[in-house]
Order: C-alpha cells, then structure tokens, then sequence
C-alpha cells in the first residue's frame, strides 16, 4: 500500500498496490502492521456500507465529539463519489478548512480521516456502495455533523443535489466560537 499525505493533516490517501496476472489482480486494503509502523491506528471495531441509489446523494458532513476516537478508512466499492472532509479540530492549523477527492471502484483509493474531521460526500453514479471502516464504535450521543453547505467552508459539490435526508439539510450555520467551546468542554469531560 502507498500512503500519502493531505493538506489537511492526518487525512491520508491509502492507495493499493495490486499484483495483477491472468485472472485479475489481488491487493492488500488493509494490514495493521502497516498501519501501526507509520504511527496510524491499526485496530478496526467496525465496518458498515453505505449504498445510495442516485446519482448526486449528499450524505454528512458527519463528525464525533470527544471522547470519540473514531478514525474512518472510507472506499468507493462501487461506483464514484466525490469524498470531502473538514477539519473540525480547533487547534489544527487547518480549522475550517476542507479538502476533496474523488475515490471510485476502479481507483480502489481509501481515505483515512482522524477524529475530529467531518466527512461526507456526494455520488457521481447512481447505485454506489461505500465501505467504511471505524476504530471505534459508534455512539449516537456523540454523533453530530455541519452543513454540506456551510459557507464557512466553501466546498463546491460537483452536481446538484438530488437526495439529502433532512438531518443533512438543515444544520444550524457554523459557529467557529461555538464549537471550539463545545470542543473543550468535550475534551475536558472525557
């Protein structure tokens, strides 16, 4: 596997390396020896899919609060999507600010993203199916999310929208001051 940095720190693009021959190819996806010896968590707790039926679905952009400490590894298994994280960390030098790639069945990429960073995306094809990874299990109580459409980030979705659930839709504007209080108190809590 290749691993290669962002510009949102910690979020890692993790490439396979297939071996390919008449039958096909095979390629590792996840190895958490690999994972460990470059400092990335190794221990995954969960995996869920994600299959939407139409084109142009927004799902997210969904974080956890601390003391989560759920880092996701994300694929395109089938399909194309346009993945975009934002960094929520307030003490990041990247507060605010989003990054995007586009992951597809055929690129077979992976987006790692640490705790703290909202993710979410949009289908480029209808019937995709989105494998997710988690080092940590889910906690509804924990559970939050922005606004796919928050001017505070700026993030210019490549089709018009056409499934959201509500939830998606309708998170309050983003507060920078708000949530870098609310982030502490979640810390100092944990």
């Amino acid at each position: 596997m290749n691993f290669e940095d962002t510009p949102i720190g910690g979020v890692i693009i993790v490439t396979p390396e297939p071996l390919a021959d008449e039958r096909g190819f095979f390629a590792r996806i996840w190895c958490s020896k690999e994972f460990s010896a470059r400092g990335m968590p190794a221990d995954m707790v969960q995996a869920s899919i994600s299959h939407n039926l139409n084109a142009g679905t927004i799902r997210g952009m969904h974080f956890s609060w601390p003391p989560s400490k759920e880092f996701k590894l994300v694929r395109c298994e089938r399909g194309r999507i346009y993945d975009v994280v934002v960094d929520l960390r307030p003490d990041s030098p990247t507060f605010a600010r989003h990054f995007a790639i586009e992951l597809t069945d055929e690129g077979r990429v992976a987006l790692l993203i640490p705790p703290g960073v909202a993710h979410g995306f949009q289908t480029l094809s209808a019937n995709s199916d989105v494998l997710y990874m988690m080092t940590d299990y889910y906690r509804a109580e924990l559970a939050d999310g922005v606004r796919f459409d928050d001017p505070a980030f700026n993030v210019r979705w490549p089709r018009p929208v056409t499934t959201i659930v509500e939830r998606d839709r309708t998170y309050r504007d983003f507060d920078a001051l708000d949530h870098r209080r609310k982030f502490e108190r979640a810390l100092a809590a944990a």
